[in-house]
């Protein structure tokens, strides 16, 4: 239908920096989920994230948004109620037990190899299982794509944080039993349980902010837009993730917290903790004199702060030993002398922060230390938008036909 009555519309012109810098700024791609606007940030189906915040259902005893309310909002465009929000949690919690052959493959790679890697390599492995690729083989309708990519989707989403948390263990915690799953917990409370923090409810509850968050960011990015691509050749839904996985993978997107924390902790190294705002400033700009970008400062298309890194920080202020913590109070400090700084220096076009000038270094004041392993997490959240969208794809290329 949409192709049918609109099929002829011009939705904007193409110039030559388009084409020079990877289409930024044109509209390529039909991604109905989440809208980036330059100023205002990221919109979920028409909701802030404050808005998200105050209508998206917690867990029981928990006051931050969880993966199962943006699912939900993701995949329908509606605000699940209380009790929907439980059932899906159920049955994630039901499909999360890893096939054996999974939990060999990932127990048989080397404990050096990035974890990233591994996580990619888990996932296309849950391919032998897809339903969509035993639809397709024995031959179903067209119409009916969308309805095995969505079981697909959903299983995937049910197995990451058990793939994940078997790397985690592998690399980081050998021998280290790994817990089964609880089904009265939320998706990211097993996550955390299984990380070996599940004690922890104030990180549980980060956790569950900053996936919620990270869950989709429009699809020009270069993981969703993998996924998209790959997805459109009909591969099934695991195939399509692993292969966004290792888009993710790259310095330039999901690696970005951990480049942060690094600079973050060089920065306390060299100047200490109880620093003034000359101190930063005089570090910020041996930074940007010795040719390096600012980490975790600027974007492709916001021109504001990041409503994320806002929401992360306002978590923060509700937490005494986050702002307590050194390396969150140096975040805090660099964000007040930062962006006057990027502004006279006169070279980035968004001198604010992003959501990465903080989010990895809550991970790190909660004791997950391990800078390689933040992308997995990047890993389990981006699931949420760029499989939602997968399946809307399979659905709409009927309605479209």
């Amino acid at each position: 239908m949409l192709k049918a009555e609109h099929g002829q519309a011009v939705v904007g012109d193409v110039k030559v920096e388009n084409i020079v810098g990877g289409m930024r700024g044109l509209k390529a791609m039909l991604w109905d989920a989440s809208v980036l606007d330059p100023h205002e940030g990221i919109r979920f189906h028409g909701l802030s994230i404050p808005e998200c915040q105050k209508v998206l259902p917690p867990a029981p005893g928990g006051k931050e948004i969880i993966a199962e309310s943006m699912l939900w909002l993701l995949l329908t465009g509606q605000v699940p109620t209380v009790d929907q929000t439980r059932e899906l949690s159920k049955e994630l919690a039901e499909k999360g037990d890893l096939p054996q052959f999974v939990e060999r493959l990932l127990d048989s790679l080397p404990d050096n190899l990035h974890p990233m890697t591994q996580l990619g390599i888990g996932v296309a492995a849950l391919n032998r299982e897809s339903a969509f690729q035993a639809a397709y083989e024995r031959g179903i309708k067209k119409s009916e794509y969308w309805t095995y990519a969505l079981e697909d989707s959903i299983n995937l989403i049910a197995k990451l944080p058990a793939i994940a948390a078997r790397i985690y263990r592998n690399v980081y915690k050998p021998g280290t039993a790994l817990p089964s799953l609880n089904k009265d917990l939320d998706l990211v409370g097993n996550y955390s349980t299984l990380l070996g923090f599940g004690k922890n409810e104030n990180l549980t509850e980060y956790l569950r902010l900053y996936i919620a968050l990270h869950g989709d960011h429009e699809g020009g990015n270069a993981s969703a837009h993998t996924a998209h691509l790959v997805g459109s050749t009909l591969a099934d839904p695991y195939l399509a993730y692993s292969a966004a996985l290792y888009a993710l993978a790259g310095p330039l997107h999901g690696l970005a917290n951990q480049e942060v924390l690094r600079w973050q902790l060089a920065m306390q190294k060299e100047i200490g903790n109880n620093v003034s705002h000359d101190d930063i400033k005089n570090y910020l700009w041996k930074t940007l004199k010795s040719g390096q970008v600012v980490p975790g400062y600027g974007h492709g298309v916001l021109r504001n702060p990041d409503p994320r890194f806002i929401a992360l920080q306002e978590f923060c202020k509700t937490k005494p030993e986050l702002m307590e913590s050194p390396i969150i109070q140096l975040v805090n400090k660099t964000f007040e002398v930062a962006p006057d700084v990027l502004k006279e220096h006169g070279k980035t076009k968004n001198p604010y922060p992003n959501v990465d000038a903080t989010s990895g270094c809550v991970l790190y004041h909660y004791g997950l230390k391990e800078f390689k392993y933040y992308t997995v997490i990047f890993g389990v959240s981006r699931a949420l938008g760029a499989l939602t969208q997968l399946v809307w794809a399979r659905g709409l290329e009927t309605s479209n036909s």
